[in-house]
């Protein structure tokens, strides 16, 4: 199969098959790209299901320090807003300056060398793997709490979910755009309800939720001090996860597509701002304590609303969207890949692109991998929360860093405010990095650490692949004008039959000489059969001559191929091209039946540098023309 190395290009297509990205009007192809609002709900799911456990982490470790300890619930959620805030501010310039998307991996590819931005990659990656298990195995941990019974086929659920959000995507970022939008709309208005009515209410309306359950308050502790607000700080900074989605996907957008992700991004920022400090409010505000087997999000919903039919919405829309908050990654991660393939860190078919504008390759990968994940993991969330969000803030902090290098390279007016931003962005995120692994790195994030360096690795090798390929192809160079050498071309012919004739056909308009090929073995039945094969080649007489190969194994792919490699040897001069019939059957279990010398192509392919070129006669269709497939090259 002939080898691209430069940028990724595919020949013609047929009906049906894979395209490269479309060059025709923006009227045609903005049908399948999003607007600022299906954006919102394809790009948003994961930071927006992240407040159903971004204020639960940060409670869970402020309660280590009692009552005084889940006092600083508030003051913390808003440092984690100020950070957002940062982010946003960041991800739009990021958007404006680089429109084909990348985020954080085109920014230090720009600023910050090759190398860090490989890491950028490789921590993005792992990030929207991580996102995609841990989404789906906290939905599906919300519907097995409301049904106990499930709780045994939780991996077989998990699956299901991950291919119905596959599949929805497989169709267009538009329509699991659409797909989506009424979730995310009933998940985003449940919880501002919740939020208003909370607001009014003296005190909490029901607390029957929590009832029964044992605290998971501290006792006797009044001192809080840095470390435990820096470990609550970073837990709580899970809930930023998704952020960076929209600046990754800037292409899938409709034209103008920068204007529109920025829109989304600042919408998204501000949706989730005000939901995070909302829900910290109600925390205080209630006096919220943390129970065993009760999340907080419950908890509020019962105190704002009651324990009535407003509960149990706001739970199954919490459900609903943690399940489909892996759509995230689908939207990001495939964009992500097709520019590390365009730069020769992925093989080239990432970035190839379906009929609707859909990164195939790259969403059945992602799929993959997280099913993989799954199943591994159990089906058990707590498996993989210890792996989540580190890559994300590693991606956060030289995204940060890159801005400032490039706020003093453009020097746009206003510079040092903006690079001061970014810095103090890059300070906070950065200490997050250092203070999640930490704490969590016994918990298994020992494996994400080493993951990073593996992935940057295979980056380099594939890399590294393309030079050496790209090398001995000459790309880059002019070539020698091309000679024409004369044609030799073999076929492997096992009997006298309609499709020999077809063969010999094709082979004589290809090639200026022709030889068939038989392999013949020393058995007595063989022998018999090899002197009629003579006797009958004689009487037909079809102006080729044919060459007897012995084996005394009965092999066909290796006697072929060694005759082959032998004029090779002798004729220098000649392209020798391998014409190889076959047939086609009309069913595809009939198959089975049928086309044994495909072990003859793959031993040419492999012992030689022949071209290949395969004949299909298709029984199914007697009347239909004849032609062989287009020659392709064994190296």
């Amino acid at each position: 199969m002939a080898i691209h190395v430069g940028k990724p290009t595919e020949a013609a297509q047929g009906p049906g098959q894979e395209e490269p990205p479309d060059t025709r009007a923006d009227g045609a192809g903005d049908r399948h790209k999003l607007t600022a609002l299906q954006g919102l709900a394809a790009l948003s799911l994961d930071a927006m299901a992240s407040v159903a456990y971004g204020p639960e982490s940060i409670v869970l470790v402020l309660a280590a320090a009692g009552a005084h300890g889940m006092g600083f619930t508030l003051p913390v959620t808003l440092a984690i807003a100020a950070l957002l805030a940062v982010l946003v501010a960041s991800y739009r310039q990021v958007i404006a300056a680089f429109p084909d998307g990348g985020g954080s991996y085109a920014v230090a590819k720009r600023h910050l060398g090759r190398r860090t931005s490989l890491v950028a990659a490789a921590s993005l990656i792992l990030d929207y793997v991580l996102n995609v298990a841990v989404s789906v195995t906290a939905g599906v941990a919300a519907l097995t709490s409301a049904f106990p019974g499930l709780h045994g086929e939780r991996v077989w659920i998990c699956l299901a979910v991950l291919v119905l959000v596959t599949a929805v995507n497989l169709r267009g970022v538009v329509d699991s755009a659409k797909a989506f939008l009424i979730p995310t709309a009933l998940f985003v208005g449940s919880i501002l309800a919740m939020i208003v009515v909370g607001l009014f209410r003296d005190g909490p309306a029901s607390t029957a939720s929590a009832a029964g359950h044992a605290s998971a308050l501290g006792e006797g502790t009044t001192a809080v001090g840095a470390l435990l607000l820096l470990k609550a700080f970073a837990a709580g900074c899970s809930a930023l996860t998704g952020v960076e989605a929209v600046a990754n996907a800037v292409p899938s957008f409709r034209a103008p597509a920068a204007r529109r992700a920025q829109r989304t991004e600042v919408a998204l920022g501000a949706l989730l701002g005000v939901m995070l400090i909302g829900l910290s409010v109600l925390i205080g505000r209630f006096h919220l304590q943390p129970v065993e087997g009760v999340t907080v999000l419950a908890q509020l919903a019962d105190a704002s609303f009651g324990h009535n039919a407003a509960f149990y919405v706001v739970q199954c829309a919490t459900m609903v969207l943690l399940a489909l908050a892996a759509n995230t990654s689908f939207g990001g991660l495939p964009v992500l890949m097709s520019l590390l393939a365009r730069d020769n860190h992925l093989p080239h078919f990432f970035a190839l692109k379906a009929d609707r504008q859909v990164h195939r390759h790259g969403v059945v990968w992602l799929a993959l991998v997280s099913a993989a994940l799954l199943v591994f993991s159990g089906g058990d969330t707590n498996t993989l929360v210890p792996l989540f969000a580190i890559g994300v803030f590693v991606g956060f902090t030289i995204c940060q860093v890159g801005m400032v290098r490039h706020w003093y390279g453009e020097r746009p007016r206003g510079r040092r405010a903006k690079a001061a931003l970014n810095g103090f962005g890059a300070l906070l995120t950065g200490v997050s990095a250092v203070v999640v692994t930490a704490t969590k790195f016994t918990e298994g994030a020992w494996l994400i650490v080493l993951a990073l360096p593996l992935i940057v690795l295979g980056f380099e090798k594939v890399n590294r692949a393309y030079a050496q390929i790209g090398e001995r192809l000459e790309l880059g160079r002019v070539p020698q004008p091309p000679q024409r050498a004369r044609s030799l071309v073999v076929v492997p012919v096992s009997g006298l039959s309609r499709l020999t004739r077809q063969a010999l056909t094709a082979a004589r308009s290809l090639g200026d000489e022709v030889l068939a090929v038989t392999v013949t073995h020393p058995a007595a039945e063989d022998r018999a059969a090899a002197e009629a094969l003579r006797r009958d080649w004689e009487l037909w007489n079809p102006g080729v001559d044919l060459v007897e190969v012995t084996s005394e194994t009965r092999s066909l792919g290796r006697p072929v191929s060694g005759y082959v490699r032998k004029l090779t040897q002798t004729r220098p001069d000649a392209q020798i091209t391998v014409l190889i019939p076959e047939t086609e059957p009309a069913h595809l279990w009939q198959r089975i039946l049928q086309n044994q010398r495909s072990v003859v192509a793959h031993a040419v392919r492999r012992d030689t540098d022949a071209v290949i070129c395969r004949l299909r006669f298709r029984l199914g269709s007697p009347t239909a023309p004849q032609v062989p497939d287009a020659p392709f090259t064994g190296s």
